[in-house]
């Protein structure tokens, strides 16, 4: 058995390459509700940030921040290119009429930020335990749609099929660009 710092060293890839395919994911607008068979309507959208790094040889990072809401992602697309990968990512998720908005580090797989649906906070002492477990729901969906997408992205990732089909999906994304 890998002890905690050994498996963490020896798979710390996994959430960055996690974020970069739900980068292409987006940007080719693939169904989510049915990749993660889900009865709601969910949509991905990147928000106002995203940041991505790359490793170069000589033990160096390059790293590309893009922020602001109207910010193209040409940098981003070229720091692919290059080799890089997403570390950081904000994100607006739509779960029917629903929106979500958190962000997400790669490395860790911490959500951070999240800022729920709004409740109606005007009702009086004695609906606040509703208006805490309404809370709640929200941030549990919220975390189902991401543990989802992260079961079915190592179930494409560790499959026998994904040197031929999705990395070659994803490689054609990239030089799409």
């Amino acid at each position: 058995m890998l002890d905690i710092a050994t498996a963490y060293n020896k798979y710390k890839f996994l959430g960055n390459d996690f974020l970069t395919w739900i980068w292409f994911l987006i940007e080719t607008d693939q169904n989510i509700s049915d990749l993660i068979n889900s009865k709601e309507v969910i949509r991905l959208e990147v928000g106002n940030s995203i940041v991505l790094e790359n490793t170069l040889g000589d033990k160096s990072k390059e790293k590309i921040s893009i922020k602001g809401d109207q910010a193209g992602l040409e940098e981003g697309t070229t720091a692919l290119k290059k080799g890089a990968f997403v570390t950081h990512i904000n994100l607006i998720c739509k779960i029917n009429e629903d929106e979500y908005r958190f962000s997400m580090a790669g490395e860790s797989m911490n959500i951070t930020g999240l800022k729920t649906p709004k409740t109606d906070l005007s009702k009086n002492e004695d609906q606040i335990e509703g208006v805490i477990l309404e809370k709640s729901s929200f941030c549990f969906k919220i975390f189902e749609v991401i543990d989802t997408l992260f079961l079915k992205y190592i179930d494409k990732r560790t499959s026998d099929d994904w040197n031929h089909k999705g990395f070659s999906e994803l490689k054609k994304w990239i030089e799409s660009y």
